[in-house]
């Protein structure tokens, strides 16, 4: 088999198999991607339920942990990350949502040509079939399915109801052209099933394109150089050793915190941190795993006799029996749950510009990610703080690639996300005290005691973390001493180099990143295409 191709993409979650399913369209462009992870395409991930089988453990997810969080209490924090083909859009909530056009506006007044929002929205619309929504804002022939949920779960209007009893508007689709207000998800799903990037860029061509490559179980160690041009990958599969070589680019994909730690592994980054790993020093960039921003997220949760809420006990075997049969049957019902069913965009003061904190309502009682699970039914509430002031970083544990890397959110950093958290709380807490919410309320499990500002910024400490979404540490500028790749995603100062991720956003967008992140790699190919 040959060892040698004109792409080499390392990483396949959303923006890695974007790019190499797009590539690999040209049967005359030869595209390798690699994973650390496997297949992805069994019940475990097509399932939508299955997804607490994931995202509580270490099915397809690096399961990683943060360094102590001073904001938090100095608690260790914990980061799933998807692991094998579609990355993390194989094990998270499923939610389609692009962000609030400022977000782009923004990047492109930094300076970064071509990334407003009229700039992206064609290629959000290119990755897009959306069954419910057309008109200028969706596309209708594009890979990825978008659907409204079949889970026919009749909690969900019992939540618009709430939304309408506090007086926040109602919002049907969030990816038009406004976004605040409340309501139910659309998802990535077709039929009831999870359709991750894999399953919408890759899955489908695997073994059908001879140009395509796919290696999985395959983890990169380091870039391969010849003077200042990225050359190859090596990778560890197996016991065994390997490369692939690329003759115009590689593409590093791995997300927030592993193409940061790939690129320092290979000498990419501060030269004087890596020094201290002894690791020579390929290219001073000191940008490389800096900038790190994350949504803090806080939960309410509930205990509740509604049987409508999802547990995992005995006494709910024969609904869990029944649930299973339905969805095998028809695809419908509360196996086809992302759990995240409903939610939205929420202003803490009427006089900011845009949303500052986003809702995802919970079918099920969340604690500590599910990893502490309750045998009685409930409900929960996220809320998260959509662009929050703390800045953390990823960074070498040691010159092993085995190791992961050193994790740190720095959530609540700043005095002023632990502010704005209180007013997150607080609006949010508009919502729970509501008569229709009120009634499916058995017992308040975080914040019966809660009553003062300080109460509130004290449960804040205790309970906040990640929402999953991770952004910003190969960051995209120009003129600007931590950018990392320029407007094109190319690794300043390097060639045939260039990152595709979520790590490029220069600034967090208001809303989930899955989306984001596959239309940044239908850019990618555009720009790679123009180049090449």
């Amino acid at each position: 088999m040959t060892k040698t191709f004109d792409f080499v993409v390392v990483g396949a979650g959303s923006g890695g198999c974007t790019v190499a399913g797009r590539l690999s369209e040209d049967p005359a462009t030869t595209v390798a991607l690699l994973d650390a992870g496997g297949k992805n395409d069994n019940w475990v991930v097509t399932t939508p339920g299955a997804l607490v089988l994931m995202v509580a453990g270490k099915i397809n997810n690096w399961a990683f942990n943060t360094v102590p969080q001073s904001g938090l209490n100095g608690r260790v924090g914990y980061q799933p990350r998807g692991k094998g083909l579609g990355g993390s859009s194989a094990i998270n909530a499923m939610v389609y949502i692009r962000g609030h056009r400022a977000d782009y506006d923004h990047w492109a007044a930094l300076g970064n040509t071509g990334w407003s929002f009229a700039d992206v929205l064609p290629y959000f619309k290119r990755a897009e079939d959306n069954a419910d929504f057309d008109g200028e804002y969706h596309g209708k022939d594009g890979p990825l399915p978008v659907n409204r949920l079949r889970s026919d779960n009749p909690i969900q209007q019992v939540f618009l109801q709430a939304a309408q009893e506090a007086q926040f508007r109602l919002r049907e689709d969030f990816n038009a052209e406004d976004h605040e207000g409340l309501g139910i998800y659309q998802v990535t799903q077709r039929n009831g099933e999870r359709w991750s990037a894999a399953r919408a860029y890759v899955h489908p061509y695997i073994g059908r394109r001879a140009n395509l490559r796919v290696e999985t179980f395959a983890h990169a160690t380091r870039i391969l150089f010849e003077g200042n041009r990225a050359v190859g990958v090596e990778y560890r599969q197996g016991k065994e050793i390997k490369q692939l070589r690329a003759r115009r680019e590689v593409v590093v994909a791995a997300g927030a915190f592993q193409s940061p730690h790939l690129l320092m592994l290979s000498g990419v980054g501060d030269a004087e941190a890596l020094g201290k790993h002894g690791i020579e020093s390929r290219h001073h960039l000191p940008g490389v795993g800096r900038n790190l921003q994350d949504h803090p997220d806080f939960i309410f949760g509930y205990l509740s006799d509604d049987p409508n809420f999802a547990s995992i006990s005995l006494k709910r075997l024969p609904q869990i029996v029944r649930a299973i049969r339905q969805y095998r049957r028809q695809r419908r019902g509360p196996m086809t749950s992302n759990f995240a069913e409903c939610g939205g965009f929420l202003k803490t003061r009427p006089d900011l510009a845009v949303p500052d904190i986003q809702l995802h309502f919970g079918m099920a009682l969340a604690d500590d990610h599910g990893r502490k699970r309750h045998r009685h039914p409930g409900f929960s509430c996220h809320v998260c703080l959509l662009r929050p002031k703390s800045r953390g970083s990823v960074s070498l544990a040691g010159p092993d690639p085995m190791r992961p890397p050193l994790i740190d959110p720095n959530f609540l950093g700043e005095a002023d996300d632990l502010e704005q958290m209180l007013a997150a709380f607080k609006t949010t807490r508009r919502l729970m005290v509501t008569p229709a919410l009120r009634t499916l309320q058995k017992k308040d499990m975080f914040t019966a005691d809660v009553r003062t500002d300080d109460d509130i910024r004290a449960v804040l400490r205790e309970r906040v973390d990640t929402v999953y979404h991770p952004v910003g540490t190969c960051k995209m500028g120009v003129n600007d001493a931590l950018a990392v790749v320029d407007p094109k995603l190319r690794v300043h100062g390097l060639e045939g180099l260039r990152v595709v991720d979520a790590s490029i956003m220069p600034t967090l967008i208001g809303g989930n990143t899955n989306a984001p992140t596959i239309m940044i790699g239908e850019k990618a190919v555009d720009m790679i295409r123009a180049e090449h």
